[in-house]
């Protein structure tokens, strides 16, 4: 069963609604005994990367988190959780992430053209960049999915698993081990979408 780390931040009713469309077992929590049970977490996240990550380390989710992926569980961050999952994010300061992954969150603002709004908001194309992860299994060169951005990941190569072209390469999914991440809603991206929650619902398994 996969559980929803819910920790005051992310669209928990999206998310839990998506995986039982595919029959999968989930549920949402913010009590580490009962996420302990889980044989997979999601770490979501909407909003500001300080607010979220003083939301964590204020209910020792934070610790819970890393100890869980240490130990080798599942874990798949999307959006803001995803960028959680690196080891510092420059949105309004410098604030310290989980670490779990190399690399930084950096604004989009002035590393795209100016004529493209930010958020980065809507559809857009996936490109694999050759490392083989079980998570894109099934996701085709091309495929669209759902973006809301206005921050990035960068320096994350050794992480990397597909990017998307907005004004430049955006990271757009990343996996080392059992850590994965989808900068990218797959909640909110349809058949696509769909096609990744049951991929990590199986490694899960």
């Amino acid at each position: 069963m996969i559980g929803i780390i819910d920790y005051g931040v992310g669209n928990l009713f999206s998310l839990k609604s998506s995986f039982e469309a595919i029959g999968e077992e989930v549920f949402v929590s913010g009590d580490k005994e009962e996420l302990k049970k889980a044989s997979g977490l999601i770490l979501p996240g909407v909003g500001a990367f300080a607010d979220a990550i003083a939301k964590l380390r204020e209910t020792a989710l934070d610790e819970f988190v890393k100890e869980q992926a240490e130990k080798g569980t599942p874990l798949m961050g999307i959006c803001l959780g995803m960028q959680l999952l690196f080891e510092k994010s420059f949105e309004y300061g410098e604030h310290e992430g989980l670490a779990l992954l190399k690399g930084q969150v950096v604004p989009m603002l002035d590393s795209i053209p100016k004529e493209l709004k930010i958020p980065h908001i809507g559809w857009n194309a996936l490109h694999k960049t050759g490392a083989v992860s079980p998570l894109l299994k099934d996701v085709n060169e091309g495929d669209c999915v759902y973006f809301v951005h206005s921050y990035y990941a960068q320096d994350c190569d050794d992480s990397l698993i597909a990017t998307t072209e907005y004004g430049k390469e955006l990271t757009a999914a990343v996996a080392k081990g059992n850590v994965m991440g989808c900068q990218f809603h797959p909640e909110k991206s349809g058949a696509v979408g769909m096609k990744i929650l049951r991929a990590f619902s199986e490694i899960c398994k």
